[in-house]
């Protein structure tokens, strides 16, 4: 699908989103940060994670132990050892998964770019998800 299809990105955007780039650690708007509300895709508009299933695991970016049911993908890193989550609507990368670490009772980090998210706060209109083409 043309990129021209998504919200137009910038250049860190891109790099982070569409090349699977990582943002410095503890530089991320949403690093430190708990609002009540809801995560989108910054390419789509796709729902990802709510406020909820957010927490402090003093990695250096947000963290949440659960993804809205059916809105992010897994699969094996490039590297070979980490687990990439993309989204599921449009394949953004949002960042790694990693299970086992103790963190919360669901014992699931979702380590996520700030640059790959949209919060909208509680009570606020949520935006149209622009859908993916069938292939």
């Amino acid at each position: 699908m043309d990129d021209q299809t998504y919200n137009e990105l910038t250049p860190e955007e891109k790099y982070v989103i569409i090349n699977k780039g990582t943002e410095r650690p503890f530089t991320g708007k949403y690093n430190d940060f708990y609002e009540k509300g809801t995560y989108h895709c910054k390419r789509c508009n796709a729902l990802l994670y709510q406020s909820t299933d957010k927490f402090s695991s003093g990695c250096g970016w947000p963290s949440f132990d659960d993804e809205v049911d059916g809105a992010v993908k897994r699969k094996p890193d490039a590297d070979g050892m980490r687990t990439e989550i993309l989204c599921e609507n449009c394949g953004a990368h949002l960042g790694h998964v990693f299970e086992g670490e103790g963190f919360t009772d669901k014992n699931v980090r979702h380590c996520v770019n700030s640059i790959s998210m949209i919060f909208v706060p509680e009570g606020e209109e949520k935006p149209i998800v622009i859908k993916r083409e069938s292939l």
